[in-house]
């Protein structure tokens, strides 16, 4: 079973000519077969933790350990991480002009399997994923993003999981900017990606909508670069009713490994 396990994660950014520690100390573990959710207000560190895994330059990791199935992270390039099975469907997913979404899926389905797909089984394979997620054929010939709405860019954020289904996906506010319909899509899409059970999600929200879509096995609420709390499903009704603000008051925090509450 993939295990992801990050232990005392500290990371920093510099900022104004200053270094700032935004996280302060995390300690998570997502297995394969589960689904977290990470929920906090905005600066909490919630999409730090997202890009620092995955490997984003911008952030120093200061002390702590990330490993996957017993093997440093922190030690391997950013394709070194996708080939180990982290994916990270991003906040903001980038334009990569002059690349058609045809292209890019193939070299990243060639990169992660060791070969490249048999075309005929391939074409196939995309067809089918894009029908699930009502993407319009024609999309496999434009640039990867460009001229995409919101919603198209996270429905192909989707296409790249069914794909290439790795061992944990790490999907940072994927409902941000998705109207009603294409949140649906969109949850249907990761819901189907768990229902194998292969994949462990650590899906970062602000909000609790998308949770009434994709049914998480635990809840973290992340203040202040840590996790406060740790809970089952009730948390996340908690924080619909009563919001983070006995969490920026100072309120609960748990200890070394939050998630032996709800072991």
């Amino acid at each position: 079973m993939a295990t992801l396990e990050i232990r005392d994660l500290h990371v920093s950014v510099e900022a104004d000519n200053a270094t700032k520690e935004i996280l302060k100390g995390v300690d998570l573990t997502v297995k394969q077969g589960e689904t977290h959710a990470i929920m906090g207000p905005n600066g909490s560190g919630k999409s730090t933790l997202a890009y620092s895994v995955a490997g984003h330059p911008k952030y120093q990791i200061t002390s702590g350990t990330v490993t996957i199935d017993g093997e440093d992270v922190l030690e391997m390039s950013v394709d070194e991480r996708a080939r180990a099975g982290l994916f990270l469907a991003m906040q903001y997913p980038v334009e990569v002009p002059g690349v058609t979404v045809s292209n890019f899926l193939r070299t990243a389905a060639t990169a992660i399997r060791g070969e490249a797909p048999k075309l005929r089984t391939w074409v196939k394979e995309v067809k089918e994923a894009m029908a699930r997620l009502n993407i319009d054929p024609a999309f496999a010939e434009r640039s990867v993003n460009e001229g995409f709405s919101g919603g198209e860019k996270k429905r192909h954020e989707i296409l790249q999981l069914e794909l290439l289904r790795p061992k944990i996906a790490i999907l940072d506010e994927t409902d941000s900017g998705l109207d009603v319909d294409a949140l649906r899509i969109v949850s249907e899409g990761v819901n189907r990606i768990r229902e194998t059970g292969e994949v462990g999600t650590l899906l970062i929200t602000h909000y609790t909508r998308i949770l009434r879509y994709i049914k998480p096995d635990h809840v973290h609420v992340f203040a202040d670069g840590r996790i406060a709390e740790s809970g089952g499903p009730e948390l996340a009704d908690k924080l619909e009713e009563e919001g983070y603000a006995a969490y920026a008051k100072g309120g609960p925090v748990s200890g070394a490994n939050p998630q032996e509450e709800v072991a």
